[in-house]
């Protein structure tokens, strides 16, 4: 009941707003020190609008910041994001989660450059951060809370859209360090007032250590990545665009021979190869855009045992048409709108092709006027398999004083089962979607990343018909099934201060209780408390210095809360240093005091780590 009350009270908030002259629909963005905020994001409407124009919870993380962090590890950028917690089997490479709210971490869409990368084959269909590495990412844009309304299956959690690193020009960076890790990376683009073409890549190699804590043989990483973009302009009204982006990456891994079945050390191997992209077209009226895209992604992966036998093989492959839309329609008022279809497919060594496909398509209405924005949308989706599911959404934001916003939002979420899951040999075709409710209400002043930056949020989510593992003896071991609910709910709190000349601290802090709503226990691997402190200096002539201190609490390894994971503090250090106006020296040491923690049980954890590096912009 309360969704449909917030959903009609903020249909009563906007409708005065109908009878306003067409110049009030101009967006006018959250003001802060008399500038306007610059940041745009796409995922909270799929079109792209103004961070201050809408009620979602949103982060953006741009170039300049991922530069600042320094290296190749996506998950010390991703801490910088309140409500965000993360699990990895390893070092780097090896298997990364993210966990947004207390969602699983198969719970969150994933996206590049608005490609959908999660691997069909995979048995939860979540995406591995642990190969996505920082050389070839230009942004994050990160939405937190349920967003099925606009982005359809798994945004139960929230959204990330990373986008491909692009420049006019020339930038590259070369580091070594501990573990005799090395990390590469260049971009480049050319453009002129009709198109732009641009290309990156990166390599990447380490020895790494023993992802097994009681181990010792190392285990390494190795992958390559390339992408690319082209985006040309056929009239003032009309671009056509591009996206290619392909990987192939090297892991040594560690599994649980005989006789213990324990993790240890074993010199297994895992090799993944993937490529996704898009094309489409961009057209633009006055009143009217038009966004079509088509898109693929395919993601390979070969196992191999201690004596380089394939232990295990799957390919899982998805492809997808869709076009979305925006009109603004009277005044302040705009509608958006969009429509998709996807053929998803896979196979491994032990079970057989199958593919499948899903329909959806949303609108949604929006007003935009001055300080003030609303939107209300819902969605239908009809699954080949288990049928349609219906969403709805809704969020308003507010502007007063000289940089204060208050906003809220209200959405459903909704994760289609896997093709694993319904047609695998342990799979169970009638199986329900996962869905969840959530919604949140926070203050925030100023924006992220300059002047003085407040923000408090409270969240609730609540989700039925989880999809988990039933064991039983009607075929061998088991079989899935809808068996689980779950609530998710808590506080994040976000800061940023300018202290003096050059130097700024910030902050972020979440308070996330979970519960499993039929057994009682905590989430497994879900911190009720944790965050990440990060400063940053810069003199006046040059030198850069910063720190990130990254703050975690206790939590449960599994589902029966018997095993207890420690909570944790790790410092990183890290400064630069211009040598000439295209060059940059630069250096960081990781885990300063060399914390010995675990986020999975029986995994380890990066030791400390030192590392040196060049940086270029010509």
């Amino acid at each position: 009941m309360s969704k449909y009350l917030f959903l009609f009270s903020t249909v009563l908030i906007s409708a005065p707003t109908f009878a306003q002259d067409a110049d009030d629909r101009e967006i006018i963005p959250v003001i802060s020190d008399g500038q306007p905020n610059p940041a745009i994001t796409v995922t909270g409407n799929g079109i792209g609008t103004a961070v201050g124009n809408t009620g979602q919870s949103v982060t953006i993380i741009d170039r300049d910041e991922i530069d600042a962090i320094q290296g190749a590890d996506a998950t010390r950028v991703l801490q910088r994001t309140p409500g965000m917690s993360l699990t990895r089997n390893g070092g780097i490479g090896g298997f990364s989660g993210v966990s947004l709210r207390g969602a699983n971490s198969e719970q969150l869409l994933v996206l590049v450059d608005g490609v959908r990368v999660a691997d069909p084959a995979s048995p939860s269909g979540g995406f591995d951060f642990g190969n996505l590495l920082l050389g070839t990412a230009g942004k994050f844009d990160i939405q937190r809370g349920s967003n099925s309304t606009i982005w359809g299956s798994d945004a139960i959690g929230g959204v990330v859209d990373v986008t491909t690193r692009g420049t006019s020009g020339f930038a590259g960076n070369f580091e070594y360090g501990s573990r005799d890790t090395l990390f590469a990376s260049a971009a480049g683009g050319l453009s002129d007032d009709r198109y732009y073409v641009g290309l990156t890549g990166s390599w990447f190699r380490t020895d790494g250590f023993s992802a097994a804590a009681s181990g010792s043989e190392r285990d390494g990483f190795e992958q390559v990545a390339l992408g690319g973009s082209l985006f040309y302009d056929v009239t003032p009204g009309l671009e056509v665009f591009a996206h290619a982006n392909w990987s192939e990456g090297k892991l040594d891994i560690d599994g649980f021979p005989p006789p213990d079945y324990a993790l240890a050390d074993t010199l297994e191997t895992q090799e993944t190869r993937r490529h996704w992209g898009d094309v489409g077209f961009t057209w633009s009226t006055n009143d009217l855009t038009l966004r079509g895209a088509y898109s693929l992604a395919d993601t390979e992966r070969d196992n191999f045992d201690d004596a380089g036998a394939e232990s295990f093989a799957s390919d899982g492959h998805s492809e997808r048409v869709q076009l979305r839309g925006e009109y603004r329609a009277i005044g302040p008022v705009t509608v958006s709108f969009g429509a998709e279809q996807e053929w998803t497919d896979f196979v491994t060594s032990f079970d057989t092709a199958a593919k499948t496909s899903i329909f959806g398509a949303y609108a949604q209405i929006g007003v935009e006027m001055g300080r003030f924005a609303a939107h209300v949308g819902s969605r239908i989706d009809d699954h080949e398999l288990f049928g349609t599911n219906g969403s709805y959404g809704a969020d308003l934001s507010y502007g007063f004083g000289e940089d204060w916003r208050v906003k809220a939002s209200l959405g459903e979420g909704f994760k289609a089962p896997t093709l694993f899951q319904l047609l695998s040999f342990y799979g169970n075709a009638d199986l329900q979607p996962e869905e969840s409710t959530s919604f949140d209400l926070g203050v925030e002043k100023g924006e992220r990343g300059r002047g003085t930056h407040l923000a408090l949020t409270g969240f609730r989510r609540d989700s039925k018909d989880l999809i988990g593992f039933a064991f039983s003896t009607a075929r061998p071991f088991g079989f899935y099934d809808n068996t689980a609910r779950a609530r998710a709910q808590g506080i994040e709190a976000e800061a940023g201060f300018d202290l003096a000349e050059g130097l700024r601290l910030s902050g972020v802090y979440s308070f996330v209780d979970t519960e499993d709503r039929i057994s009682g226990n905590d989430l497994a691997r879900r911190p009720q408390h944790f965050g990440t402190i990060f400063a940053d200096y810069q003199a006046p002539f040059g030198l850069k210095l910063g720190a990130d201190l990254r703050i975690v609490g206790k939590s449960y390894d599994d589902a029966g809360n018997f095993t207890r994971l420690g909570g944790y503090e790790v410092l990183d250090l890290r400064a630069a240093m211009p040598v000439s106006e295209a060059f940059e020296v630069y250096g960081r040491v990781e885990n300063v005091f060399d914390t010995d923690y675990q986020t999975a049980s029986g995994y380890a954890s990066t030791p400390r780590g030192v590392f040196a590096g060049v940086r270029a912009k010509l």
